[in-house]
């Protein structure tokens, strides 16, 4: 069966790859996107990508006006929620921005919701939400904490996602807690597109590839791990998104309402050389790089237990390090200016 679905956010990287993919598995889609950290580009390239049209609202979840208009014009089914800041240094920096932002942004869009009737959720969580892990791989059932503001919000919006669960069964809510999100659809015509310094080290490397950036930096090489680098569970995009896809079934397959959260990785750790190794056998090209010191607050490993996904969504990741790397690299050398060269929109977001 296939619904009318409001993707928030739905411009940026992680959620233009899942409006694709629920625009080819029937549904119709609109995305609601503030242009702030994204490209309309990328939803120009969804619609080519699909054959099928999506619709487009520019617009900002702290706007109540904004979203009172767009429930009321709109019978939405479900609400995929990207919409958010994601950068961490910039969070402890800008704390306010990130809590206004994240947290009072998405209180406006779930009264929004709720005074629409429209009350099932798939939230972009993360694995930040685990602060320093006591123990590996981490389950759902691990301890939560938060390192910084981008961490924290994340946090703040699951429990208030809870506190509303419990205050109403109607609401049917999925925490997807993300691992590290890379690649690119293998069209190469969607990727990721960081706005200055990547944050993120799968486009930095891409970066130093195509000759953009001199050599990659590697913080730290005395870890207790294989190859002394820090290693962490990359996952691509496109399975990502597909685990999307099985959160909104799972959720439209319940009589009842409910709360819960999943893991979304492979359950692998990858480090930071097995990456730079992979990535320069799959785009032929030589990744300098140099070992320099840990950077604070960084911990040696971290990758999911990714067996609840697979069991109560029916989903796991297929797609290994080769793919990861041989798509971004394609994206990298068809876009080497993302996708600035199509549209004039600022920095770019998840």
């Amino acid at each position: 069966m296939t619904h009318p679905i409001l993707i928030t956010g739905g411009a940026g990287y992680i959620g233009s790859h899942t409006a694709l993919q629920f625009l080819r598995a029937g549904h119709t889609v609109t995305v609601l996107d503030n242009l702030s950290n994204s490209s309309p580009e990328s939803l120009a390239r969804v619609q080519t990508l699909s054959g099928k049209p999506i619709r487009f609202v520019e617009g900002d979840i702290t706007d109540p006006e904004c979203l009172a208009q767009l429930f009321s014009n709109n019978h939405f089914a479900a609400v995929i929620h990207f919409a958010g800041l994601k950068a961490v240094g910039e969070s402890v920096a800008q704390p306010l921005r990130y809590y206004q932002n994240n947290v009072a942004g998405t209180l406006c869009l779930l009264q929004a919701m709720d005074a629409a009737n429209c009350r099932t959720l798939v939230f972009s969580s993360s694995a930040t939400v685990y602060g320093d892990p006591q123990q590996l791989p981490i389950s759902e059932s691990a301890p939560r904490s938060a390192t910084n503001p981008y961490g924290r919000s994340k946090l703040m919006i699951e429990e208030l996602l809870e506190d509303l669960y419990a205050s109403d069964p109607r609401w049917r809510i999925l925490c997807l807690r993300y691992f590290n999100p890379v690649g690119a659809d293998p069209s190469g015509r969607m990727g990721e597109d960081p706005q200055g310094i990547p944050n993120n080290l799968m486009p930095f490397i891409s970066q130093v590839a195509c000759g953009a950036r001199a050599q990659l930096s590697v913080f730290g090489g005395d870890y207790a791990t294989p190859d002394g680098t820090g290693v962490r569970d990359y996952i691509h995009v496109v399975d990502l998104a597909a685990g999307h896809l099985a959160a909104l079934d799972y959720l439209l397959a319940q009589p009842q309402g409910e709360w819960l959260a999943v893991n979304l990785g492979t359950g692998h750790g990858i480090s930071v050389l097995d990456m730079v190794k992979t990535f320069e056998a799959a785009s032929g090209q030589s990744v300098p790089y140099s070992v320099v010191a840990r950077r604070p607050g960084d911990i040696a490993a971290c990758y999911a237990d990714a067996s609840k996904a697979h069991q109560l969504l029916h989903w796991q990741a297929t797609l290994g390090l080769q793919e990861m790397c041989a798509d971004t690299w394609r994206w990298q050398a068809q876009n080497p200016q993302g996708y600035r060269l199509s549209a004039s929109a600022g920095d770019k977001k998840s």
